[in-house]
Formats: structure tokens, sequence, C-alpha cells
């Protein structure tokens, strides 16, 4: 939802960047959904209303953190926390775990 730049962009001018992924989270999710956050600093907070609109719709959220893990470590169901202060081993650790993620759900929908 949030890679089509023209819908973030639209919802950032009618809304604020501050609700740009809350506010697609609250017309496209249901309960039963499960959301991705990530924030290398736990603090960003458009992050941190999409995992409190979350919380509100019953989705299930994993975090992806670094340094102290800021609000957002506290706010999601499992925290990957990566503890590091420097955002070029944060976000490229983030961006290996993703790659895991896609790995295994690429798999598990396969099936065995």
């Amino acid at each position: 939802m949030s890679s089509e730049s023209s819908v973030v962009t639209a919802f950032a001018n009618d809304f604020g960047y501050d609700k740009v992924f809350s506010g697609q989270l609250r017309m496209l999710g249901s309960t039963g959904d499960l959301l991705i956050l990530i924030s290398s600093s736990g603090n960003s907070q458009n992050v941190l209303e999409a995992a409190q609109e979350a919380k509100e719709l019953r989705i299930r959220t994993i975090g992806f953190t670094g340094f102290s893990g800021g609000e957002l470590k506290s706010m999601v169901d499992v925290n990957l926390h990566v503890p590091a202060d420097n955002y070029g081993i944060v976000e490229d650790s983030h961006q290996a775990l993703m790659h895991v993620f896609a790995q295994h759900l690429d798999q598990v929908r396969r099936g065995p």
C-alpha cells in the first residue's frame, strides 16, 4: 500500500505526513492482517501512528528498530531490534531481514 508514491503524496497533502500510513491502514486494514513497521529510531511519528491504528484494528504487528528502539519497540507485538547506533548498519540489517521474510513467504505460498 505505501509503495505507491501517488497514494503517499495524496495522503500527505490531504491529511499530513504523520497520517500517511495510518490513513491507508484505516481504509484497507482488517483484523487478522499483519503489519510490518520499520523505523531505525523507533520514533518516526508516521510509523507510530500506524502502529496505534493497527492496535485499534486488532492487526498484529512486527517492528524493525535500531538505536534504542524508541517508542515503537513497546507498541508492537514482536520487535526485531538491531542494537546499533549507525543508520547504515541498522537499515542494511533491516533490508536483510526483509529479504528473509520475502523468501519465507514465497516458500509458504508455494507449499512443500
